[in-house]
This record gives C-alpha cells, sequence and structure tokens, in this order.
C-alpha cells in the first residue's frame, strides 16, 4: 500500500485530492495539510512511528512556504518521500526548479480524475519495478522504468485533439457569464455540435459546469461555466 500526503492549503480542494485517490487501489491517504509546516510535522510524526510517507501530492502556493522550499526542506532532513506537483503554476522556470529538487510528476490544475489515475497508476507501475533486490540486467531496464514513470496513457477519445480542448476551456475561461456550444463554436470557426462535444467532456470531467439558461421560449439553452482550480470542485468523473 502506497501512503500519501495531501498538501493544499484550500480545504475543498484538498478535499477533492483525498477523495481522488481513495478511490484508488493500492493507495491510501495518510493525511492531509494546508500548510507547510503542518506537512512537515506529520511526515516527521510517522517517520518517527516507522511509517514514512511514501509520496506527497504538493501543491506549490501553500501560504507560509513555497512547494519547492518545502522540498529542499524534506531533502535537508532525510525525508525520501517521492513528491508530485499538484499547481497551477505554469511557468517553465518553475518547472524546471521543481525537476531540480527531486519532483518526479508534475501535474496542472485543473485536473481530471483520469488524469490523476493516470499518474498514480503509473507511479505504482515505477515501484513495483524497483521493488525488486539486485541490478538491473541492462540499460533497458532502467529506461523502462523511468519511461512508465514519465509517460503518458491518458487519451482523449477519438476525434478529438488536446489543441483544440484547450481552446475550448480557455474560452469557456475568458467569460464571466458562461457560454453555450454555439456561442463557442462561433468564437472558434467550429459546428456547434463539435463544440459542444468537447463541452460536454469538460462538464463530465468536472472542468466546467452546466447551468441551463432560462427567459426564452421553449426549453432552457444549456451554457458551460468554468470552475476555477482554487474552487476545488473538480471531483467527479464519469466514465
Amino acid at each position: 500500500m502506497i501512503s500519501v500526503l495531501v498538501v493544499e492549503d484550500d480545504p475543498v480542494a484538498a478535499d477533492a485530492h483525498r477523495l481522488y485517490v481513495e478511490r484508488l487501489s493500492g493507495f491510501a491517504v495518510a493525511g492531509v495539510a494546508h500548510s507547510g509546516r503542518d506537512a512537515m510535522r506529520i511526515l516527521e510524526s510517522r517517520a518517527a512511528a516507522g511509517e514514512p510517507i511514501d509520496l506527497v501530492l504538493l501543491d506549490l502556493y501553500l501560504p507560509d512556504t513555497h512547494g519547492l522550499d518545502l522540498c529542499r526542506a524534506l531533502r535537508a532532513t532525510g525525508q525520501r518521500c517521492d513528491v508530485i506537483a499538484v499547481t497551477s503554476a505554469r511557468d517553465l522556470g518553475v518547472v524546471r526548479a521543481a525537476v531540480s529538487v527531486g519532483v518526479v510528476q508534475y501535474l496542472l490544475k485543473p485536473f481530471t480524475f483520469s488524469t490523476l489515475r493516470d499518474k498514480l497508476e503509473r507511479y505504482a507501475k515505477f515501484q513495483d519495478q524497483l521493488a525488486v533486490k539486485g541490478e538491473a540486467a541492462s540499460q533497458h531496464d532502467i529506461d523502462r522504468a523511468f519511461g512508465t514513470l514519465r509517460s503518458s496513457e491518458a487519451h482523449l477519445p477519438k476525434g478529438m485533439s488536446p489543441e483544440t480542448l484547450d481552446a475550448v476551456l480557455d474560452t469557456v475561461k475568458g467569460s464571466s457569464t458562461g457560454m453555450s456550444a454555439a456561442m463557442v463554436g462561433e468564437r472558434l470557426g467550429m459546428a456547434r455540435v463539435t463544440a459542444r462535444r468537447y463541452l460536454e467532456y469538460l462538464a463530465d470531467n468536472g472542468i466546467v459546469v452546466r447551468r441551463p439558461k432560462y427567459g426564452q421560449v421553449g426549453r432552457p439553452e444549456v451554457q458551460y461555466h468554468w470552475l476555477p482550480a482554487d474552487k476545488g470542485r473538480n471531483v467527479r468523473e464519469t466514465q
């Protein structure tokens, strides 16, 4: 069983991440911390009890410290837990710094359950491959282990592209009042049915939310509203 510490300052987001981990076989939530100080306390307490944390899901923007500074403190105190950054930070300098302090994977908010599941399942497979004692038989074995950790098998449904998905999401993000499939289609120059397919995918994965707009004769028009990452409400998947 892989023990996981969730470190996230927003209580709702922290609870969402905890629920995600609890849905996965082979993983157990060892604790939830809302600050760097709380995280260090839990990690040190567990280590002293002979039950060290295996993996930390770490938000980089904590109220009392930056997540990367927490990583440095972990290494300075001899903590050997692995870290997956769970953050909205897209700056490539931050990404490079994360690699330099031993972050094994980098997960951008907002994300879906399937995306986190893919990361954690690959991490578990990576651990299984390194659990065998002795030496690697060849360079191929080492490359395969690291490839398992770094690669991703997460795929969009057939006919959907990540570039178009990003464009649709950015369009919805840019509206404070929500957008319909027709509005998104017109903005991006695509058919309404195509826009609706992407919007429904985002809604099913908890990244946007559907809301009916009343006021016209007939059925209400469905509009899609972005759920900001700091709301922590991307908590379900319908797959």
